[in-house]
């Protein structure tokens, strides 16, 4: 397996373009399965997740096109041959439950496999499994598969969630466009990525009202048509490469970025003295006098602080002045990063779903192993504040969220290189 030798080298400066979201790709692309007519994605990340979706797609019948060096996604679902997603693709990435609800629209059945990705937590369907009963469906677990159907169609329905669940709300939304009458969805996840799904969604035909709110209202219609949607900027990527001069100095212009997709982000760093602004490009982040302030973290769901930048923000306390308590309320087991940190000199005591940091002056460099993808990418960021070496093991959880992270890391003047193996 490869690995990423970091060697710490002091400030960056430059630019670094953000791709676009995984997240979001990841839940647009099931919505081909909705339509018999082409979806087209423009800016598309070039992730190995991505792949695994085009992969589960093609095996049920879609046919699916990476244009301009991936960055451009042709599908088109018009002549499926199965509706069972099955359990070798689906248990490299938990976005594949995202096939469920627009199946069980289209076709009025699926067979899903229970789903894998990162060890971060348990993630269970149930959110998923009660949303779409609400619309009618009949669903029952047998070997490991969710066996879904809709034997009279489905139903537009109230219902309110019990947790704020991204993916729950993704496939109950996607689901309903093809219901009959009207689904009022409370308690909805609110994240850009469900903005930017239902703005997909609206340009093949659907009806729908209140994204970005907790409430959702879907008006089924139908049948969708064809489109083309620009995925929209990943703010996790963002957020993760603001951390780059943040943790070392320097100042980094983040070309594409937005305040308005990571605003309690902003908030943090602002509060632990990084400067940030917009800029005609993007987004500017700039470190340029000693070290950052300790803040205290919360994950929770947009529009807060979000989970999938805690393990880096953890890297960025690791050598700030003074304690930080990083409160983890979204996935259990996320704190696998801390022991590594800790390798490399960062003082993290762990209970449960709490971890206080104390700063420390300086990391020092040391050979580290990567548990998932958020955590892969906070050894990268300490490795690159730390004296000497680190070289970050297992790194294929990498591949998974960032396209090109040594180019990107090296265009801002970053010592970083990607060690191939040689099995």
């Amino acid at each position: 397996m490869d690995s990423i030798l970091v060697t710490g080298n002091g400030p960056l400066n430059g630019q670094i373009p953000i791709a676009g979201a995984k997240n979001a790709c990841l839940t647009l692309m099931p919505a081909t399965l909705l339509s018999e007519e082409p979806l087209t994605l423009t800016n598309a990340p070039r992730l190995s997740d991505i792949k695994t979706m085009t992969l589960l797609l093609q095996s049920l019948g879609a046919e699916v096109s990476s244009l301009q060096d991936g960055q451009v996604l042709a599908m088109s679902s018009h002549d499926l041959i199965s509706h069972t997603a099955d359990y070798e693709i689906v248990r490299k990435m938990r976005a594949s439950n995202l096939v469920l609800g627009p199946m069980l629209a289209r076709l009025g059945q699926a067979v899903v496999s229970l789903p894998g990705g990162c060890a971060i937590g348990a993630r269970p369907m149930d959110l998923h499994i009660e949303a779409l009963e609400a619309l009618g469906a009949e669903i029952e677990l047998k070997d490991g598969y969710l066996h879904a159907q809709a034997p009279s169609g489905l139903k537009g329905a109230v219902h309110e969630m019990r947790f704020a669940s991204v993916g729950a709300t993704e496939n109950m939304v996607m689901a309903a466009t093809l219901a009959k009458g009207t689904t009022v969805l409370k308690n909805a996840a609110r994240e850009p990525e469900i903005v930017d799904l239902v703005e997909c969604l609206r340009k093949m035909g659907a009806q729908i009202e209140g994204e970005g709110t907790s409430t959702i209202e879907i008006q089924g219609v139908d049948r969708l048509h064809g489109a083309t949607h620009q995925v929209v900027t990943d703010r996790i990527e963002l957020g993760t490469y603001m951390l780059a001069p943040a943790i070392c100095g320097g100042e980094v212009e983040l070309l594409g970025g937005r305040l308005s997709l990571v605003g309690a982000f902003v908030e943090k760093l602002n509060a632990a003295g990084i400067d940030v602004e917009e800029t005609d490009k993007g987004l500017k982040v700039a470190r340029k006098n000693g070290r950052v302030t300790a803040v205290d973290v919360t994950t929770e769901p947009f529009p807060g602080f979000p989970t999938d930048l805690q393990a880096q923000m953890m890297a960025l306390m690791c050598t700030a002045e003074g304690t930080s308590v990083l409160e983890e309320r979204i996935f259990e087991n996320r704190f696998m990063h801390a022991p590594e940190l800790m390798r490399m000199g960062a003082q993290i005591d762990v209970h449960g779903g709490t971890a206080t940091v104390t700063g420390v002056e300086g990391l020092k460099g040391a050979p580290v192993m990567a548990t998932d993808l958020r955590a892969s990418v906070s050894l990268i960021l300490a490795g690159l504040a730390a004296e000497g070496e680190t070289v970050v093991s297992r790194v294929y959880h990498l591949d998974r969220g960032y396209e090109h992270v040594v180019r990107k890391l090296e265009g801002v003047g970053a010592k970083i290189e990607r060690i191939k193996s040689d099995g």
